[in-house]
């Protein structure tokens, strides 16, 4: 499968994404990203340790504490990715998303290893608008 392919495949499953390093600050990419996703339907479930709301939604302290992680799109440096690619396998995630700007070869390998659909170097936003998707109705 192309990552076009993997790309478009994950915006047409997934009603809801479940963001590592979401941030509060309106500013930062791990914010305004997030909130164009949920403008366009999807339901985002905000990971920082830091706690709080984020979105309108009740943040996780962790992705072992997200009930059903699901998509795992990824605002954390590309050092920082294998850690969270072993995290969201742990945790029962299906697909693995880092941001543009982050790539890592070992979080490609545990994550595919682990049989998820792997995106890395995208940007959700530039995505979205590329396939005119719009959230797939929840189950």
């Amino acid at each position: 499968m192309t990552t076009d392919e993997t790309v478009e495949k994950i915006l047409r499953t997934y009603a809801a994404i479940t963001v590592v390093g979401a941030s509060a600050a309106s500013h930062k990419p791990a914010h305004y990203v997030p909130a164009h996703m949920q403008d366009h339907g999807w339901r985002i479930v905000p990971v920082n340790p830091r706690g709080g709301t984020i979105l309108g939604e009740p943040v996780f302290a962790s992705l072992a504490d997200v009930p059903e992680p699901g998509l795992v799109d990824v605002f954390r440096p590309s050092e920082q990715t294998p850690d969270v690619a072993r995290q969201a396998v742990a945790a029962g995630a299906t697909a693995l998303w880092l941001q543009l700007g982050i790539a890592s070869a070992e979080a490609r390998r545990i994550a595919e290893d682990a049989g998820l659909l792997y995106v890395e170097d995208r940007c959700l936003i530039v995505e979205q608008r590329r396939t005119g998707l719009t959230a797939p109705r929840a189950a």
